[in-house]
């Protein structure tokens, strides 16, 4: 270990031009984007809830009556058999997530001298200084408000919410509001959506202390103040907002910046340091600023500090919602692929450090999404299959659950593994606090009921036939995408089975586990590898972002190296197949989290470098989809966590796998707090020497331990800490 410990943090000395380089704030609710240059500050305001009214039918599909005729096709070979299995509509995206306005802030020019603008993960607080004028803005997990706070000597400002960003549409109904107040000013903003009721308003309380105010429609003028102070909320409504209500409810608030952010911190920081990284870095290059760290993609400072703000980004984006796939902020209303929350990757992957790092808050945020639209799901399943209990959409915009985003090319309609993908992180978080949320365990029985009613029919061997079948994105070689028999369907449909067997002792654990005896086992292709479907004559496709074929690797813990090592086997070979089609920043995270599973350290580094390298990052520390920084996309910033922990600590309700697939790149390290699916904490210390583990238990049980010294059985006592000493190498 080094004297000095990793940055938790990142700063500039030099301004955000553009948004995408923003510093960021937010909790789960409200998003701020901060940038801009000296004397022309802005804060992009956005919220969850921000998605634009559109699109023609957002109903799923009535497609049930059809079904029995799809089924008979697949089965009797017609591999198109899907292709017009649809409502004709056109393809419709899920409504988009659209930024609301920018809080902007002018000053009399002063030569910008000294400047510098950082962000602190612990508190969420960006601070811009420059010549002796400093404002700091964060987001209130304790009172849902955006707080910008200004000081420095003799104040002139010129404050106004403007509606002009990015890919605004042209038709927008706009209205502004500016009155003077006791305190200072109430300033609003609202955005009437096109050919609707639907708007958003924001409201902004501006507190001064000292000086004069002025309005100066449609902002206000400000003149030798000592501080500023300014609330801001954002809603999204039908008809009018009363504006006089919101500004009281703001002016209730504490006028005190220091009171409203230690009120604050006392969730963030309680949440953010639960769990820390140190890669025995250079102390020189953890003071580095984050743009020019970045230029060095082989540092050991760079990874604890991309490690540090993927917990920090992924936790204030998470709370009415999970993230979605821009986390929680964009400066551009055209955002890519509608901002949505896409469930057949791209949020799982984002999500899934929020048991092992720590992070209740992810995980309740993830509750949220996936209880307030199980009816959705309802609908699906009876319109789309005719079945009773739930089938999961492959995107939502928040609002609806429904599945309408689908075409020839991507059957998404047809997918039926994302119920299961979507619960199993909160099947980890209850595993993970010795708990069973009786939502989940409703949900669970819910989509077992779907497989109930879905899997009737059988091949010639008695196996269940998952028909029609989906492996997002791709499809087989010489086929079309609705397939038979996915690997990745079958394993969903397994786990789901027994997941609810285990929440539901009795007639129906027994009835569900006897379907997932039925269903046919995983097929191995003439390469060697896990074919990515398990039919007769569907070949696979090999370059592709996806690797959906291997679920039973990761996230589920179907397929292991221990309990069913030709599977694992098959499954390596699988992903030394597989290519990186398009370089999309999840494909690659993605295969490294399979690798890690399967112990794996060199292509667990390798696919790493393929991130670090590719200028995937921007200055803020928020990731790209695409290499040199194309498409501002959260899965790199946010999955980078739970790649890092996975290489270094696996656990299940009964297994520990200590330094599965540590890249020789990182000899010395520690990470502590980590939590495991068995109930203990867990603080990991390595060298190039050895190791040692200090296992703090919540419960008594009994696990194996696997490390590169083969396997041993750990009785851990609840209370009792348990010191472990290992060889690394």
């Amino acid at each position: 270990m080094t004297a000095s410990a990793p940055v938790h943090g990142t700063w500039e000395p030099r301004p955000a031009a553009r948004w995408e380089d923003a510093f960021l704030s937010g909790n789960g609710r409200h998003g701020a984007l901060v940038f801009g240059d000296p004397h022309a500050e802005r804060v992009v305001v956005t919220h969850h809830t921000l998605v634009r009214p559109g699109g023609r039918d957002r109903r799923p599909p009535q497609l049930a009556g059809d079904l029995p005729g799809l089924q008979d096709r697949l089965l009797a070979g017609d591999t198109r058999a899907a292709e017009d299995f649809t409502d004709g509509r056109p393809l419709q995206w899920v409504q988009p997530f659209h930024p609301a306005f920018q809080v902007r802030l002018a000053r009399p020019g002063d030569g910008g001298q000294d400047y510098r603008r950082d962000v602190d993960f612990t508190t969420g607080v960006v601070t811009t200084t420059c010549a002796g004028w400093a404002r700091r803005v964060f987001v209130s997990r304790a009172d849902d408000v955006i707080v910008q706070h200004v000081t420095g000597p003799g104040l002139s400002l010129g404050i106004g919410l403007d509606p002009g960003l990015p890919g605004a549409p042209a038709r927008l109904g706009i209205g502004h509001g500016a009155v003077l107040t006791p305190e200072g000013a109430l300033l609003s903003l609202r955005i009437r959506y096109p050919d609707g009721d639907r708007a958003c308003t924001g409201v902004t309380q501006v507190t001064v202390t000292g000086g004069t105010t002025a309005l100066v429609p449609p902002g206000v003028r400000i003149e030798g103040a000592r501080s500023v102070l300014l609330l801001t909320r954002v809603h999204r409504h039908t008809g009018e907002l009363d504006v006089v209500a919101q500004g009281r409810a703001l002016r209730d608030l504490p006028t005190e910046y220091d009171e409203l952010l230690d009120r604050h911190t006392a969730l963030h920081r309680t949440a953010y340091e639960r769990v820390t990284l140190d890669l025995a870095a250079d102390p020189a290059e953890r003071a580095l600023p984050g743009s020019e760290l970045l230029t060095r993609p082989r540092s050991a400072a760079l990874l604890e500090r991309l490690f540090a703000a993927g917990r920090y980004h992924l936790l204030s984006s998470s709370g009415l919602f999970p993230p979605r796939l821009t986390g929680l902020w964009t400066g551009d209303w055209n955002t890519a692929w509608s901002g949505a929350f896409t469930n057949d990757a791209n949020l799982n992957l984002q999500t899934a450090s929020a048991a092992a790092a720590a992070l209740p808050e992810v995980t309740e945020a993830l509750a949220n999404l996936v209880h307030r639209q199980l009816p959705d799901w309802r609908d699906n399943a009876r319109a789309i299959f005719g079945t009773r209990g739930a089938v999961a959409p492959a995107h939502t915009d928040g609002e609806s659950g429904h599945s309408y985003h689908y075409s020839r090319e991507y059957p998404l309609h047809l997918w039926t593994a994302g119920a299961d993908w979507l619960l199993k992180p909160l099947v980890d978080h209850d595993e993970t606090h010795g708990t069973r949320d009786p939502r989940t365990a409703a949900a669970l029985a819910e989509v077992a009921l779907f497989y109930e009613d879905f899997l009737t029919r059988t091949d010639e061997n008695g196996h269940l036939v998952v028909v029609p079948s989906y492996s997002p994105e791709n499809r087989p070689a010489g086929a079309s995408w609705g397939t038979i028999n996915a690997a990745m369907d079958l394993s969903a449909a397994r786990h789901a089975l027994r997941t609810a067997a285990a929440h539901h002792p009795g007639p129906d654990a027994d009835r569900w586990n006897a379907l997932a005896d039925r269903l046919p086992p995983h097929r191995i292709n003439e390469d060697g590898a896990l074919a990515e479907w398990a039919w007769p004559g569907l070949a696979d496709s090999y370059d592709h972002r996806h690797l959906s074929h291997l679920y039973g690797v990761w996230p589920l813990d179907e397929i292991t190296p221990y309990d069913s090592p030709e599977l694992a086997g098959a499954a390596h070979r699988a992903l030394e197949l597989r290519g990186a089609e398009n370089d999309s920043a999840h494909g690659h995270l993605h295969h490294a989290l399979v690798a890690a599973r399967l112990r794996d350290a060199d292509r667990v580094a390798h696919a790493l470098g393929q991130v670090l390298d590719g200028d995937f990052f921007h200055a803020s520390l928020m990731s790209a989809h695409y290499p040199k920084r194309d498409v501002y996309n959260a899965d790199a910033a946010h999955t980078l966590p739970a790649v890092l922990i996975e290489m270094l600590v696996q656990s299940t309700p009964d297994r520990l796998v200590l330094l599965p697939a540590l890249p020789a790149a990182y000899p010395d390290g520690a990470l502590r707090g980590v939590r495991t699916r068995f109930g203990a904490e867990l603080d990991l210390t390595w060298t190039r020497d050895g190791a040692t583990a200090v296992i703090r238990p919540g419960r008594t049980h009994r696990v194996e331990l696997r490390t590169s010294s083969g396997a041993e059985s750990l009785h851990l006592v609840a209370g009792e800490d348990h010191v472990l000493t290992l060889r690394t190498w």
